[in-house]
């Protein structure tokens, strides 16, 4: 095996960056907020994840500018995170879509903003689940000197959960028939998830 290194701050020398399909698959924040005005947002965030489980912890990154999804779960301390399965892949794609300040990328995707219980932003309709969320955290990124750069983590505590009951067997969600859609790199790479298999941790 031949070994191709590279250091990020002196180019990869590749035909494409392949850092974020390295880092793959990676799930999709389906991120819904609104602005202190009550303009609703909604934005998919691959840079996105689990942190803690007690309590649960979310969080999601945007780098190269502050996006709407980033200064309204700033300024009002809520944010939803919608699952995007298979059935929900293309209105995903279309609210990644670069559209004016204002647009409401619910109305663009032809989607049904639901009310959410906890807190003020809604939740997809026809999501399979959505996390209602309070922001603990908001920081700016630093890189290995400490300097900050354009990027942004805003880290959420879960205080509300939808599930289609569809997708509950014996109280197990069912994460295959669910089919999530994750990001793998590149311009449109995706992966679906539709099979699972078990390897139990050794004792």
């Amino acid at each position: 095996m031949t070994d191709y290194f590279y250091e990020p701050s002196k180019g990869h020398g590749l035909a494409f960056n392949p850092f974020k399909a390295i880092v793959a698959p990676r799930p999709i924040g389906w991120i819904s907020t609104v602005s202190t005005s009550g303009q609703p947002n909604l934005a998919p965030y691959s840079f996105f994840n689990a942190m803690c489980d007690v309590p649960p912890l979310l969080y999601f990154s945007t780098s190269a500018t502050r996006k709407d999804s980033l200064n309204n779960a700033e300024a009002t301390g809520e944010f939803v995170v919608n699952f995007v399965g298979a059935a929900q892949a293309i209105a995903m794609n279309a609210t990644s879509a670069t559209v004016p300040h204002g647009v409401d990328e619910f109305e663009l995707a032809g989607l049904t903003p639901l009310p959410s219980v906890v807190v003020k932003p809604p939740r997809v309709g026809g999501a399979i689940a959505s996390m209602e969320c309070k922001v603990t955290r908001v920081m700016r990124l630093e890189d290995s000197r400490g300097v900050p750069i354009d990027g942004w983590i805003v880290i959420g505590e879960v205080v509300g959960v939808h599930i289609d009951s569809t997708y509950l067997q014996d109280g197990i969600f069912d994460t295959a028939a669910a089919r999530p859609v994750a990001r793998c790199g590149y311009r449109g790479d995706y992966v679906e998830v539709n099979r699972i298999f078990e390897m139990i941790r050794p004792a």
